[in-house]
């Protein structure tokens, strides 16, 4: 169960719910992995929705093994995402907004 304290989200794969979450080495990963330049670069590609389902896949892979998972993104990218396309947008933008929230926001 996700802790949103915590900076965590669920999402739900192939009918079963998994933890995402963003940390330091996730985000590195995934500033390595997009080409970002740094946590604001990164930030404002999602946010101004420039961002491509490869993106998509490599920000929801980052999140479930940064929450201790180990699914690659090739085998993410087979698996059912509730939802479909809309539901792991969703989920994505639940994951950056936890992860960037100010603090005051996270009570």
């Amino acid at each position: 169960m996700a802790n949103p304290a915590r900076g965590e989200v669920e999402i739900v794969l192939d009918g079963r719910p998994h933890v995402m979450r963003l940390t330091l080495g996730a985000l590195a990963e995934l500033e390595a992995a997009l080409g970002a330049e740094g946590l604001v670069g990164l930030a404002r590609r999602f946010e101004e929705g420039s961002f491509s389902a490869a993106d998509l896949l490599r920000l929801i892979g980052a999140g479930l093994r940064g929450a201790g998972a180990s699914i690659s993104d090739q085998e993410l990218g087979a698996m059912r995402i509730e939802g479909g396309v809309h539901g792991a947008a969703r989920a994505a933008a639940r994951l950056l907004e936890a992860t960037f929230a100010p603090l005051e926001e996270m009570g």
